[in-house]
């Protein structure tokens, strides 16, 4: 579908309707041509004449390999569009007395956050009096904070901004989660150590 999009903005040999174009190309004369004489001369080289600039007066066009043209603006629109990475930011709201429960399940959403690739934006949002419990609210999100190291690093601590306690926290380098590691450490010693008692029995 892409393809076809791509395809459909540039219009080539017979489909370029007008009375002059300015040809350009890796083997022509750059000047001002009569279309036909600029199809003339692609059709010569056993290439095609393609509109890069409509817009202009008159407008540009090509002698180059339709197909060639077609695939270098494709691998362009790649490299332009990973170079705008979009940064998604979750937003994760606490209160400044929140129970343990809430906490877990907040903190489960911050990690499945982190781990996709999104910043994390979690704050502690005081209403009327309870911003007497700031330092409490700040003690909750350096907690979360701690409770991510696995999955993110922290970018901003908490900063009060109105109503609101804000830290940020960014997604680690993608990779495996480090908690299966030491799980498989505590594994292996705890299987070694009956096999070398038995060895030792044997040898008694």
């Amino acid at each position: 579908m892409k393809k076809d999009n791509l395809k459909e903005q540039y219009r080539i040999n017979e489909r370029i309707r007008v009375r002059e174009v300015r040809l350009v190309g890796d083997d022509v004369e750059p000047g001002v041509y009569s279309t036909s004489e600029a199809m003339r001369i692609a059709e010569e080289q056993g290439l095609d004449l393609v509109e890069i600039s409509p817009n202009t007066a008159p407008p540009v066009c090509r002698v180059t390999d339709y197909q060639k043209f077609l695939y270098q603006q494709k691998k362009r629109q790649k490299e332009q569009k990973a170079k705008t990475v979009k940064v998604v930011v979750k937003e994760i709201r606490f209160g400044p007395q929140t129970d343990d429960h809430d906490y877990n399940f907040k903190l489960k959403h911050a990690k499945s956050f982190l781990e996709e690739g999104s910043k994390v934006k979690a704050y502690v949002f005081f209403k009327g009096r309870s911003i007497l419990f700031k330092e409490q609210g700040e003690v909750l999100l350096l907690r979360f904070a701690n409770d991510l190291e696995d999955y993110g690093r922290v970018k901003q601590l908490p900063v009060l901004e109105g109503k609101r306690m804000i830290i940020m926290i960014s997604p680690k380098k993608a990779g495996a989660p480090a908690s299966p590691k030491p799980a498989v450490k505590k594994v292996i010693p705890s299987k070694a150590r009956p096999d070398q008692e038995a060895d030792k029995k044997e040898e008694q």
